[in-house]
């Protein structure tokens, strides 16, 4: 259906941009009921603070994702100071906006960190400042010769640029708009399809995002665009015609086989299989006796 066609019912004709915009109605689809034109907290809520210096406040989405199989990776490397509390955050219930959330994200965005082993604490928000940050407290994926050094920085950056058309474009206007539009439909695949283009043609000739070394690049892009290629989010792989990414979804293939990455992705996540499901991880035995089937088959308790 052209623009020309298109009816009442799947989009409001005739709009005229007022000249000051005002916000006198909720918008954003699905998300609608969480989106607001103001910053700050709106209730006061202190986070809670569990056992380890590490507290990751997320969700498992894309961004959470790449924080938490750095996480699991710095483990299964043997740096035993990257044991971690992650607390599950509601977003769809406005948790994000509490106090305590707040004051360790101004931008009320999952996820978000604090470094209890630093007094005072060192706060950290946007998932590509805790990549750096956590790869470089460690000392391990993110290179110190200076020219993959800058290549991952470059492609971290890059993902960081990139995702939001992927996401805030692509993804809400197929799969979380209140109608379907072709124009921004159009627009953002047409983009999606040159970042898809971009990795792909870079991993012809790399087996990582920077050579033959695994760095915090990959667990940046793997969760956004790994899961695309393989079409696990927005039910929208045979739209894009994923399949013509062969070097991608080689590279999403070989990590997805990685423990760490298997683990991190079940980490704060609270959708799809329960076995897959760890709402909450405060220990490494969660992943064997707290996942989400099991925590039900208790009646709800944690162990």
């Amino acid at each position: 259906m052209s623009d020309a066609e298109q009816t009442p019912e799947n989009q409001p004709p005739g709009y005229e941009p007022p000249k000051v915009w005002t916000w006198d109605t909720e918008s954003g689809g699905r998300f609608a009921n969480i989106n607001r034109p103001i910053s700050g907290a709106t209730h006061d809520k202190e986070l809670p603070v569990g056992k380890h210096p590490i507290q990751l406040y997320s969700r498992g989405t894309p961004n959470g994702v790449k924080v938490t199989i750095l996480l699991e990776e710095l483990l299964a490397l043997g740096h035993a100071g990257a044991e971690y509390d992650a607390w599950l955050v509601n977003i769809g219930e406005g948790s994000q906006f509490g106090s305590g959330f707040v004051a360790i994200n101004p931008n009320s965005k999952i996820p978000a960190m604090a470094d209890r082993a630093i007094d005072p604490q060192v706060r950290l928000f946007e998932s590509g400042s805790m990549l750096i940050y956590l790869a470089e407290k460690f000392g391990a994926f993110l290179p110190t010769e200076v020219h993959k050094r800058a290549e991952t920085i470059n492609w971290v950056m890059w993902q960081m640029g990139s995702a939001p058309f992927l996401g805030g474009g692509f993804g809400h206007f197929y799969a979380y708009a209140p109608f379907k539009m072709e124009y921004p439909i159009n627009r953002y695949a047409m983009e999606v399809k040159r970042q898809l283009h971009v990795l792909d043609t870079h991993l012809a000739t790399n087996e990582y995002m920077v050579g033959d070394e695994y760095t915090i690049a990959d667990m940046a892009i793997w969760p956004w665009y790994g899961a695309v290629a393989k079409g696990v989010v927005y039910d929208a792989g045979e739209f894009l015609a994923v399949h013509e990414y062969t070097n991608l979804l080689r590279w999403a293939d070989q990590l997805a086989k990685r423990i760490p990455v298997q683990r991190g992705r079940m980490v704060n996540r609270a959708m799809g299989d329960p076995a897959t499901q760890l709402l909450e991880r405060h220990d490494a035995t969660d992943f064997d006796v707290n996942t989400q089937d099991k925590v039900l088959e208790r009646g709800g308790e944690r162990v």
